[in-house]
C-alpha cells in the first residue's frame, strides 16, 4: 500500500454500478502519485483492483485536473443528449462541435466524433445507453449535484 494515500473509499466493488458486488475493483483512494508518468502533479486519484491472489494491485492512475476534466466532458455530453432528441441524427453533421469550454487558458472542444464512419448507428445506441443507464447514473449525479453545493464551487 501506498504511505503517500491519504483518502480511502474501501469497500468500492459493492456500489461499482451494474458490477456492485462483483467488481475487482476494490478501493479509491487520493494521495501522491505513485506511478512515474505523474509524478510532477501532486495529488493522484488511485483505482485498485484485486488480483487473483487476493492482493491489491495498483489499476489506475490520475491526477485529479484530469479526473474533473472527465467531469466536465461527462456533465457536458449528458446535458447535450437530453436536447439531441431534437436533431434528426441526434446531432448536426454541419455542427459537430457542442460546446468549448474554457479551461486554464485554453479551451476543452467537445463535439460528436463525425469520422467514426458509423457514427449515426452508434450515437443511437449510444443515447439508448445513457437513457437505460439513466437510474445509476441518475442518483450519483444527484449527490454529486448537492455537494457542489456544499462546497459552493470551491
Amino acid at each position: 500500500m501506498n504511505k503517500d494515500i491519504v483518502m480511502i473509499a474501501d469497500q468500492y466493488d459493492r456500489i461499482d454500478g451494474r458490477n456492485a458486488y462483483k467488481s475487482d475493483i476494490k478501493r479509491l483512494t487520493l494521495g501522491a502519485p505513485t506511478l512515474e508518468s505523474n509524478k510532477n502533479m501532486q495529488i493522484a486519484v488511485q483505482i485498485w483492483k484485486q488480483e487473483a491472489n487476493g492482493e491489491l494491485e495498483l489499476s489506475a492512475e490520475l491526477p485529479i485536473h484530469q479526473v474533473i476534466d472527465l467531469m466536465i466532458f461527462l456533465s457536458r455530453t449528458l446535458m447535450y443528449f437530453r436536447e439531441a432528441y431534437r436533431l434528426p441524427l441526434l446531432y448536426d453533421p454541419e455542427k459537430p462541435i457542442v460546446e468549448r469550454i474554457g479551461v486554464q487558458g485554453g479551451v476543452m472542444p467537445i463535439a460528436v466524433y463525425t469520422e467514426n464512419p458509423n457514427i449515426d448507428e452508434d450515437i443511437q445506441k449510444f443515447s439508448q445507453a445513457l437513457s437505460d443507464l439513466g437510474e445509476l447514473n441518475g442518483e450519483r449525479l444527484r449527490v454529486l449535484s448537492r455537494i457542489f453545493e456544499e462546497m459552493e464551487y470551491y
